[in-house]
């Protein structure tokens, strides 16, 4: 009984002391990229085919515009797994060239798993590593993540 006692107050204590909102910010401390809110509600739906049933198999990864700042991209990391983020260069202020390069500007489309960006550095990130700056790109920032929560074929994506 005493075991208990002392066993329940340390482990209650440990669990509120690891949890922490510093740690839960989805923003990191970027200077670059304003912090925007946005939910995406159901528009991902798997289930419409077309463009979203990409993310139907692993390392897919397509652009959806009208959030975020400049968009976001959404990709399948595998294992029912999807990672979201702002499709712009978190190591440049907001401006025409860093937003990511894409195909078809402004259009719901399927893209590559490296995101570059189009200004003069043309820094380049590896959107499946969790948006890790690839070689030779300049500044210290990832690509900055949004929340993304999955309901049966709804991906669902929010800050």
């Amino acid at each position: 009984m005493k075991f208990k006692t002392i066993l329940l107050p340390t482990l209650l204590s440990l669990i509120f002391l690891t949890c922490s909102k510093k740690n839960d910010d989805n923003q990191n401390n970027n200077p670059n990229i304003p912090n925007v809110g946005f939910n995406t509600g159901n528009q991902i739906n798997m289930q419409l085919g077309g463009i979203y049933g990409q993310l139907d198999f692993d390392t897919n990864a397509i652009y959806v515009p009208n959030y975020g700042i400049n968009g976001i991209v959404v990709i399948n990391t595998g294992f029912n797994n999807y990672s979201a983020f702002e499709y712009s260069d978190p190591n440049h202020q907001i401006a025409s060239c860093s937003v990511f390069e894409l195909d078809n500007p402004g259009t719901l489309s399927a893209i590559s798993t490296v995101a570059t960006c189009s200004c003069n550095d043309g820094n380049s990130y590896d959107i499946l590593s969790g948006g890790v700056p690839l070689a030779g790109t300049t500044g210290q920032y990832t690509m900055v993540r949004y929340r993304v929560e999955v309901n049966g074929s709804i991906i669902r994506v929010y800050n």
